[in-house]
């Protein structure tokens, strides 16, 4: 049974006949240990890369060599790269999905497809200037829940940061599928955005404010 009904198809289909200009590649790494839904994320990313010719799929196990350069340490983990065929190779922007990308947060993935796939940065100037001085790594992890209608908008925009900077890596983590891992970041409400560990904060915070949690982070790290 599809996961995508055909008007959901329709209208994802022609989102991605807009918007995607460059081949997409997905990366799923799925597990055979303790993953709960590792066949549906692998059933909705083979939906999706149906409705585009430059959206494709490779999935492997969490622990194939094919894969080690990704860094990906759960699954189910969906990797959103640049497509650079054979001879240009794959881009990563450090795009990443932990868990499966339902409810709400599946307008996340349609997110970064698109973004992916059309070279566009949705970030205000004084953003990209802060990403272009980075000189040292940043990781954000945004924890949420598929019935967060909040959710999305903070994922996005760390996605999109993680687009604009090769500095940045920016996961959606799924609270309930990596309870431990949202338990030790103390997540009792999403979306919660925790910034190299040591910068939290709450809810869907606007991009200004998450610059400015950025620069904490990044303070921190130094001293």
């Amino acid at each position: 049974m599809a996961l995508l009904n055909p008007e959901d198809a329709k209208a994802v289909a022609e989102q991605f006949a807009t918007y995607v200009q460059n081949p997409v590649k997905l990366v799923v790494a799925t597990s055979q240990q303790d993953c709960m839904y590792c066949n549906e994320v692998v059933q909705l990313v083979s939906e999706l890369a149906e409705l585009s010719d430059l959206v494709t799929v490779e999935t492997y196990d969490l622990n194939a060599p094919e894969i080690s350069a990704y860094n990906l340490d759960k699954a189910p983990a969906i990797a959103v790269l640049a497509d650079g065929g054979s001879e240009n190779g794959d881009t990563d922007y450090g795009i990443r999905f932990y868990g499966i990308p339902s409810g709400y947060e599946f307008m996340s993935l349609l997110d970064s497809i698109p973004t992916v796939g059309s070279n566009n940065v949705q970030l205000t100037q004084q953003t990209l200037d802060f990403l272009n001085e980075l000189d040292q790594d940043v990781h954000i992890q945004v924890f949420v829940t598929p019935t967060c209608p909040h959710c999305p908008r903070a994922v996005m925009l760390a996605h999109h940061l993680a687009f604009a900077s090769p500095r940045v890596r920016a996961d959606m983590i799924e609270s309930m599928e990596f309870s431990e891992l949202a338990n030790k970041y103390n997540v009792y409400g999403v979306p919660r955005t925790v910034i190299n560990e040591v910068v939290h904060q709450e809810g869907a915070a606007p991009e200004p404010l998450i610059l400015q949690k950025l620069r904490e982070a990044v303070q921190v790290s130094v001293n």
